[in-house]
């Protein structure tokens, strides 16, 4: 049995668990939800609080969710209630009504991304057990150097994680960056406009943060290249030319289950010149 599958058979045991513990009432778990790697239920506390249990696949980007909920204390995301470390569990503020970002037009998500965005923006004060993002570049790079006999550009790839390598470097700008904000884990509530859900954190170049948003743009990120990327970097108030260069690396050597011609073309046309 994989890791993953052993940890779908405990899911009901721990469910009951926490039921019991944090005295909720549950509905059944939630469909259609950005939670391809966790168990998500609606929940209700006994004083009435509507809420959110989230249990978290174990895996390596997501491994300080928990951490980052508290460090972040509700200031751009959704609050954390309750949480247990050891299983992974959250009991989180819910969005109501919950609209994703992502079903208004790309332009006005630019904004709403980039104003979260700057709130999340801050160092945690040592110690803390953030990681820097070059560990979860090296775990991608060494996925992608498994994946070599399969790469339609080798010399694309070695470029990329060439620019993973320079731009990991750490600094004394760095802060603690979400790694996978974008439209679909952005969510209207009634705290605040909207909210952010499902961070990855790690400690590292702001610039890196603008990638996911970008590369969920991709018919934009296209046609319209230069002005895209300058657009939300202008937004972000940060470096155009790191946030195309990271949006490079992602598209040629970022790990993947399909090395494909398209996808080495974006990459060509994303290429530093």
């Amino acid at each position: 049995m994989t890791h993953a599958g052993a940890w779908v058979q405990q899911i009901p045991d721990i469910i009951r668990e926490l039921q019991a513990r944090w005295s909720l009432s549950l509905s059944a778990p939630l469909h259609g939800v950005e939670a391809s790697c966790s168990c998500v239920a609606f929940a209700e506390r006994p004083d009435g609080t509507r809420a959110v249990l989230k249990l978290g696949m174990p895996h390596m980007e997501a491994a300080h969710e928990i951490q980052g909920l508290r460090f972040w204390d509700g200031d751009g995301i959704v609050r954390l209630l309750e949480a247990d470390e050891d299983l992974n569990a959250m009991l989180l503020e819910r969005c109501e009504p919950g609209t994703p970002l992502r079903e208004l037009p790309e332009t006005e998500q630019d904004i709403v991304i980039a104003r979260i965005l700057r709130r999340l923006w801050r160092k945690p004060q040592p110690p803390h057990t953030f990681r820097p993002l070059s560990v979860m570049l090296e775990h991608w790079t060494a996925e992608t150097m498994a994946s070599a006999p399969r790469w339609s550009d080798t010399g694309l790839v070695r470029d990329g994680l060439r620019v993973f390598e320079e731009l990991s470097q750490p600094t004394t700008d760095d802060v603690l960056l979400a790694t996978d904000l974008h439209a679909g884990n952005v969510l209207r509530a009634e705290r605040a406009e909207y909210l952010a859900i499902d961070p990855k954190p790690f400690i590292g170049d702001r610039a890196y943060d603008a990638t996911q948003h970008l590369l969920n743009c991709r018919h934009r990120l296209i046609v319209s290249t230069d002005s895209t990327i300058r657009r939300f970097s202008d937004l972000l108030e940060v470096d155009v030319e790191r946030v195309r260069l990271w949006t490079f690396a992602r598209v040629a050597a970022e790990p993947r289950d399909v090395w494909d011609e398209q996808t080495a073309a974006m990459a060509r046309v994303l290429a530093p010149t």
